[in-house]
């Protein structure tokens, strides 16, 4: 089964989604055009949608992470690339608010570590789960995928009330 949200005092509906706030990531490291194809299919698969929102700097994915806080949002897997150190340097930028602004559960992706979001000083909110898979940033993204398929699948999402068969 899909789920739907009303969208505002309307009859219109739209499918909701898990979201990927993807930062900069060196060669070799980023996410692939053919994983992002299975990792929507998986999605699609479970009746939901996946939607890629990519970035490459600190200001950037801070406004996509803010923006991944609206009704039709279930799920975010949290991927700041190399911007670990830059999330370090700056904890003004706002990323800590934007985190804990999010309605929707979120799980941290990585393929190393010492790149979580742990390293953000003033965050509330924690994770669903953080995977590091080193090196494979594909199956990170493959673990941390099912991961929130499986939550939500069992019911455990953001604002159930809104939600309808």
């Amino acid at each position: 089964a899909r789920w739907r949200i009303r969208s505002g005092n309307n009859d219109e509906y739209r499918v909701v989604s898990i979201v990927i706030v993807h930062g900069p990531h060196g060669s070799g490291h980023s996410l692939s055009t053919d994983l992002l194809s299975r990792l929507k299919q998986q999605a699609f698969e479970a009746g939901r949608t996946l939607e890629l929102r990519a970035c490459g700097a600190l200001r950037d994915f801070v406004a996509l992470v803010g923006s991944a806080k609206s009704d039709v949002t279930e799920f975010v897997l949290l991927d700041p690339g190399s911007l670990a150190p830059e999330m370090r340097a700056h904890p003004e930028a706002g990323l800590s608010k934007a985190i804990d602004d999010l309605r929707a559960p979120y799980i941290d992706v990585h393929d190393e570590f010492g790149k979580g979001l742990e390293c953000c000083a003033g965050v509330h909110k924690p994770p669903v789960a953080t995977v590091i898979i080193n090196g494979n940033i594909g199956s990170s993204y493959r673990i941390g995928l099912r991961l929130a398929l499986r939550r939500l699948e069992n019911g455990s999402h953001g604002d159930a009330r809104r939600a309808t068969w």
